[in-house]
């Protein structure tokens, strides 16, 4: 099957690597032309193009998917809106229409507000707080206002981890406490599993279609933080025991972001894509990440 990609890292580069493993033909956008080499080494077909300039887009191949994953580079000179919200319209004008059965648009659970730690699900209203939230809706309204929308599948993830990537872990390692509530929750997904439900969301769902993707299993923030530094310093008291923990100073938008608290159902994707987790939850995934490490 042919297949076009927007966004080739932490989670777009795992899903177009499966795809490739799968035998399908994989397209793949990119501003630079060495990486452009290297996607092409590995087996893609690299186009270098820029979703901000659609001039560059112009000669788009025909495929049945899209996976638009693209994430905010803050070197680039963009704002966070000409990323997600104008060059995904710009995408869309420039897609051919005529094999394209999915575009799976990778959005975030940040589109929900609540403050209250009460659970949502995609019926919940979306009244974001934070500006990363607004534009992610922005994007996701764009997208089902478009003539191309009625294809749409929507995956609002919760907080991505993995290899290489721990919520908060250089904070943790300084010694600091992450600014905001301890009793407030994290939504998580492990990237592993994130990448079965984009794969599942891909092969099984019928546009036009809403996920919210997470593990299912809240953790309170001081919970998982204290978690975190037992695995990165054995040998040390973890959380707030430690003597040397202090909270750190961190931007607006880091504090506005510490006072989301919220629960994130997972049952639709569970129930509909037939998704099973192999991390159901951080005591599995995070202690994993740790062997990896060593």
């Amino acid at each position: 099957m042919r297949k076009l990609l927007f966004g080739c890292g932490y989670l777009g580069q795992r899903v177009a690597n499966l795809w490739i493993a799968h035998g399908d033909e994989v397209w793949v956008v990119t501003r630079r032309r060495q990486r452009a080499k290297e996607l092409a080494s590995d087996g893609f077909h690299p186009i270098v193009a820029d979703i901000t300039q659609p001039a560059s887009l112009a000669s788009l191949p025909s495929v049945a998917t899209v996976l638009y994953a693209v994430g905010y580079d803050r070197h680039a000179g963009t704002t966070r809106r000409e990323v997600y919200v104008d060059g995904l319209a710009n995408v869309l004008d420039s897609l051919p229409s005529a094999e394209l059965a999915r575009i799976v648009y990778i959005s975030s659970t940040g589109v929900f507000g609540q403050a209250d730690g009460s659970w949502v699900d995609e019926d919940s209203p979306c009244q974001p707080t934070r500006e990363g939230g607004q534009i992610c809706l922005d994007g996701e309204q764009r997208l089902v206002s478009h003539p191309l929308g009625d294809r749409r599948i929507i995956l609002r993830l919760a907080g991505i981890y993995g290899s290489g990537r721990v919520p908060r872990l250089e904070t943790i390692m300084s010694g600091a406490l992450p600014r905001g509530s301890e009793n407030a929750y994290l939504n998580l997904i492990h990237v592993d599993d994130a990448v079965r439900t984009v794969c599942a969301a891909e092969q099984r769902a019928t546009p036009p279609r809403l996920y919210l993707v997470s593990d299912g299993n809240p953790v309170p923030r001081g919970e998982f933080y204290r978690e975190v530094a037992r695995l990165a310093w054995p040998d040390q008291p973890s959380g707030s025991d430690r003597p040397s923990h202090k909270r750190s100073r961190s931007s607006e938008n880091s504090q506005r972001r510490a006072g989301s608290d919220k629960r994130v159902d997972n049952r639709r994707m569970l129930r509909e894509l037939g998704v099973q987790l192999e991390y159901g939850s951080y005591r599995e995934g995070l202690p994993a990440i740790a062997c990896e490490s060593q």
